[in-house]
């Protein structure tokens, strides 16, 4: 049974409350900066076991009658076509999902703000799309000299030459498809413009990570730099609130070196700077909602390990330098984890040693692993899934759920009509053969249903797997890792 450290309601409710007292600070308008993922917050529900993927959006609907959405999108990034690693789709993409998510669910979405906006035709198109799709479009362009020049930000050359986004409500969420795409500045933005149309307005941070008041070395913080390793990210005390209160509070780096030109920012817009340091501008509170700190602990040094994996993999791939590598070894000594705590990979290991072939193993939430060998007929996730689905459903393991005169038509049609040179089996395509025999076959239909249960499972396999395969794993919910190895000694991998 998994284990929970986190109360999900309880923060629904307290972070809810705490952005309306907010708002009523600023009289009644504020423009609320959504750091990291606004949904499918699937690193806070790893680190925090009992934070919902969606605890932010549902927490905004209880507020819903407030809130209106602004997403912003750097052009630059629609101009490289800027992938969101986590989905494999681009950022421009993503807005169009996220709006669509937004809208589904009953959140009003204003418009889309392009920054960093030059002239770039993929941008120029993008905006047309969005129009054409009925949806708002402003532009915001570079500005010299930022952030130092503060004369000339905070001026008609500055915030002044960027578009003005008519909001409705009180409380105007800014979010991106990813960092970098300009949030804080946006907000700045339209401080700078409701001052000068004699409007109220405020500005807050909601930045889940690091958690503000929890130690600087806890293992939950110590994850967050795990995740944005790459983006040189490191959690620090910050400095201008132990000086102004007295107390110690977790920050980052960014935000604490930006902060004293944002709070002149801030000065010169508004004539005084509400903020005495980064943390007071944040309203996060789900270290208050933490209800078994060993939980969150052991649940951030299995993410840490879990990173460490992936980059060891980008850089066997060439995607990734080795100080990456570095950084999450150092990281994971931070803590005191090792790769073999990963449950799941000693049983995969053991497997591909035994079998002389490469293997999986996965970790069933009964704490069962169960291991899966590479065929002439399936690959190792592919075995280790029906395995898994086998062991779920109570179904004899000598079971064939999917019959040889099944798999060999599929198999000549991947290696004689599309040319495939691995005649084996994708974990889709095993997939959809066994929804194909579960039409006629009781076990393989009780198989079938045992696949939402793999949600969450922890998986490792001995090799690096295909693209296919991770992305089924990905829509599966099963949190993977591979072995830096590469099944064959090939130049081109896909």
């Amino acid at each position: 049974m998994k284990k929970i450290g986190f109360d999900n309601e309880k923060y629904l409710q307290m972070q809810s409350e705490k952005i309306k007292e907010r708002i009523q600070k600023f009289g009644g308008k504020l423009y609320l900066e959504f750091g990291g993922k606004l949904f499918d917050d699937f690193h806070a529900s790893r680190v925090l076991p009992g934070f919902q993927p969606d605890s932010k959006l549902r927490m905004l609907l209880q507020i819903k009658e407030k809130v209106e959405i602004v997403m912003v999108i750097a052009s630059e990034a629609i101009e490289q076509n800027k992938v969101r690693g986590d989905l494999g789709i681009t950022y421009d993409s993503d807005v169009l999902r996220l709006i669509d998510e937004f809208r589904g669910i009953g959140l009003y979405v204003g418009s889309v703000v392009m920054t960093k906006f030059n002239g770039q035709p993929a941008a120029i198109a993008f905006q047309e799309k969005l129009e054409k799709l009925g949806v708002k479009v402003y532009r915001h362009y570079p500005i010299e000299g930022y952030p130092s020049n503060l004369a000339n930000i905070v001026s008609e050359n500055g915030y002044g030459k960027n578009d003005y986004i008519e909001t409705k409500r009180e409380l105007v969420v800014i979010t991106a498809p990813g960092p970098g795409s300009g949030k804080m500045a946006t907000c700045l933005s339209q401080l700078y413009h409701e001052q000068k149309r004699g409007n109220k307005a405020g500005y807050a941070k909601f930045e889940t990570f690091p958690i503000w008041n929890l130690p600087l070395k806890h293992p939950v913080n110590i994850a967050y730099e795990a995740a944005t390793a790459d983006l040189n990210d490191v959690n620090m005390i910050d400095p201008f609130h132990l000086e102004a209160y007295g107390e110690t509070t977790v920050n980052y780096n960014r935000d604490i070196e930006i902060f004293p030109v944002l709070s002149a920012m801030m000065e010169r817009i508004m004539g005084e700077c509400p903020y005495k340091s980064p943390t007071d501008m944040g309203v996060n509170m789900a270290g208050n909602c933490i209800i078994d700190d060993e939980v969150t602990r052991e649940a951030s040094k299995q993410e840490i390990i879990r990173r460490y994996y992936t980059a060891l993999c980008d850089h066997r791939k060439g995607d990734v330098d080795e100080n990456l590598v570095y950084k999450l070894e150092l990281l994971m000594n931070k803590v005191g984890a090792k790769k073999m705590d990963r449950a799941v990979v000693s049983p995969a290991l053991v497997k591909a040693d035994v079998t002389g072939e490469p293997a999986a193993a996965i970790e069933l939430e009964d704490g069962r692993i169960i291991t899966g060998r590479t065929s002439d007929m399936l690959g190792a996730c592919s075995a280790m899934l029906l395995n898994a689905l086998k062991a779920l459903g109570d179904i004899p393991d000598e079971t064939l759920l999917i019959k040889r005169e099944v798999l060999e038509p599929i198999q000549k049609l991947k290696t004689g009509t599309f040319g495939s040179k691995n005649p084996r089996l994708h974990t889709d395509e095993v997939l959809l053969a066994l929804s194909i025999c579960a039409a006629t076959d009781p076990l393989a239909d009780k198989a079938l249903q045992q696949i939402p249960k793999l949600r969450d499972c922890q998986a490792h396999c001995t090799v690096i797997l295909s693209s296919v395969d991770v992305d089924t794993i990905r829509k599966l919910g099963i949190q993977l890792t591979c072995e830096p190895v590469y099944e064959q000694s090939r130049l081109y991998h896909v």
